[in-house]
């Protein structure tokens, strides 16, 4: 198969393409799914090429017109993505089964929706803008990073003090290290206005070149990037190393276990669902890690989320990515809590490592070491790991989160460029958040199916920057649908710049798309359980794909970090979670 290279596939800053009148969203998703197999070569069960040639993709969006006010094709990628996953989901139905064909169907509008589900997402009928829902969340702002306005827009994109060139600072979870950095202190309890933190930030950053702010950044260890066009980002070292990378990697790290069958475990969902009995340990947060475990436990997976209680998180992503899954505490550089961990360990099937490469190795849980604490049960394991940078390349080691890697690859410059400006706009939502977990979740599956039919364990590795690159490589809409996009949505989400927050991008991205895309928010894409752990009822983006012959969906609520004891016993299911 070779990649489309048509029009639509060459980058074009929003200036000089020429888009045909007959472009879709739809059509788009096909192209998408057809680069995406090509970039993916040798990561997929040969036997899955099949099923995913018989995905179907469903829209109410007849006009074909993209859904957000972004040059990027976010649809089409995330869709595309979705199709694959349900076609390796579909194999091991297959596998479990014996039945050889199978329908599947990608809700467009549900697939969109899914790259903002925490932005769609209530609790308490409470959305993550409302300032009186944090009554009804677990504080895991330890260092207050994301409570106190000022300290929030540590993590934010500034002009540096070379005209023209932007350095996204990034107090990551602690907002201390990177103000402090510029020179100003770490709280400033009379900032409390949005333009004037702004202002007193980006007037700091611009007092350092770039290449200042990246050797400073880089003595404190913390995240933050110089904003690259995409051409200077495919000209670096790190990024040659990644283009030569495929959007996962599978690889195999021991054949000596025996093929180890599909548990099929009894369910009360409606139909069988694929991944029941399957055991997965999840050591990630924010979002990115988290989704890769969310989409398994849509597919039946038990997904026990294990968090540090002396770790940060943000707390209303937490009622979106620990749907379906139990959510513990555990401490493991305490002896107890260790011991604790490697019982649960004994009987999990797969391993999600959400932090920089080496983090966990450093703990005593790296691949190998997890490899010798289970050899003895013959049986595999598959652990994949998601980061920021990529699990090569002279940037690997660098932290990260979504902006991060929006700004270095340059999807910023692109949406920034597509507003018809001159300067960076980190895009609205986390989108690569969530196309990162999607992609997660498809080297988890491809393991476990790899793992029934073959034996041994296996290693996979994603990351946001790998997503952003099949983003670009997609090619970004023309000057014309450009046009057309900035007449439909409100004048407001173009008067951004580049020192915006992503709360004030999305705050405006959301309320321009629900005029121009109600089909977006419709009920039908959200179901609403009650939740034990928030104690309130729980709204979410229902499950995007459907498979023939099995359910998908989420058997519990949602719930806070550290809500659940650290066992495989006593799984509750909410019947609420059961309605189609």
């Amino acid at each position: 198969m070779t990649p489309y290279m048509g029009a639509e596939h060459s980058i074009t800053n929003g200036t000089n393409g020429v888009r045909s009148t007959n472009y879709t969203i739809l059509e788009g998703t096909k192209t998408a799914l057809e680069h995406l197999l090509f970039r993916a070569e040798g990561q997929l069960p040969p036997e899955c090429h099949p099923h995913i040639a018989r995905a179907s993709f469903k829209t109410a969006n007849d006009a074909g017109s993209p859904y957000y006010p972004s040059p990027l094709k976010q649809t089409e990628a995330i869709s595309a993505l979705k199709a694959v996953e349900a076609g390796v989901a579909a194999t091991i139905a297959g596998l479990q089964d014996g039945t050889e064909q199978r329908s599947i169907t990608v809700d467009l509008e549900r697939a969109s929706a899914f790259l903002f589900s925490t932005y769609l997402a209530t609790v308490g009928g409470m959305d993550k803008a409302n300032p009186k829902v944090k009554k009804l969340l677990k504080d895991t702002d330890l260092l207050h990073a994301q409570s106190i306005l000022y300290r929030r827009l540590s993590a934010n994109l500034y002009e540096t003090k070379n005209p023209g060139e932007y350095f996204h600072l990034h107090g990551s979870l602690e907002a201390t290290k990177a103000l402090n950095m510029v020179g100003l202190e770490g709280h400033r309890p009379d900032l409390t206005d949005y333009h004037e933190c702004i202002k007193t930030i980006e007037d700091h950053v611009k007092q350092f070149t770039a290449d200042q702010l990246e050797e400073m950044n880089w003595k404190i260890k913390q995240a933050g990037v110089t904003c690259l066009k995409w051409d200077d980002f495919q000209a670096t070292e790190h990024g040659q190393t990644l283009l030569q990378q495929p959007p996962w990697k599978i690889e195999q790290l021991e054949s000596e276990s025996p093929p180890a069958p599909f548990p099929l475990s009894p369910s009360r969902a409606p139909k069988p669902q694929i991944l029941s009995g399957i055991r997965v340990l999840e050591m990630c947060r924010i979002i990115a890690g988290p989704a890769m475990g969310r989409g398994l436990a849509e597919y039946g997976a038990e997904v026990i989320k294990v968090t540090s209680p002396n770790l940060s998180d943000v707390p209303f992503f937490q009622v979106d990515g620990n749907l379906g899954k139990h959510a513990t505490d555990l401490n493991l550089r305490n002896p107890d809590d260790r011991a604790i961990f490697e019982e649960l360990l004994q009987s999990a099937d797969v391993i999600l490592d959400g932090y920089r490469p080496g983090s966990l190795t450093r703990l005593g849980y790296g691949p190998q070491q997890i490899l010798q604490m289970t050899k003895h049960r013959q049986r595999g394991i598959v652990y994949v790991a998601e980061n920021c940078f990529g699990h090569v390349g002279p940037w690997s080691s660098r932290p990260g989160w979504q902006q991060i890697a929006d700004c270095v690859t340059g999807v910023a410059w692109e949406q920034g460029f597509g507003m018809g400006l001159n300067e960076p706009v980190v895009p609205p939502f986390p989108m690569s958040d969530y196309g990162t977990g999607c992609m997660g979740t498809i080297a988890a599956l491809a393991g476990l199916y790899k793992r029934a039919k073959h034996g041994g364990s296996y290693f996979g590795t994603t990351s946001l920057t790998q997503y952003d690159i099949f983003l670009l490589q997609l090619g970004v809409y023309d000057k014309k649908m450009m046009r057309e996009l900035r007449e439909q949505h409100d004048n407001e989400f173009f008067e951004l710049r580049h020192h915006d927050s992503v709360d004030e991008v999305g705050k405006r991205a959301l309320k321009t798309m629900r005029r121009v895309h109600p089909e977006l928010f419709e009920e039908r894409h959200l179901q609403e359980c009650f939740s034990k752990g928030f104690n309130a009822k729980v709204r979410t983006v229902r499950p995007v794909v459907e498979i023939e012959g099995t359910w998908n969906g989420f058997l519990r609520s949602s719930r806070p970090n550290g809500f659940d004891k650290p066992t495989w016993e006593g799984w509750e299911v909410d019947d609420d979670m059961l309605k189609v």
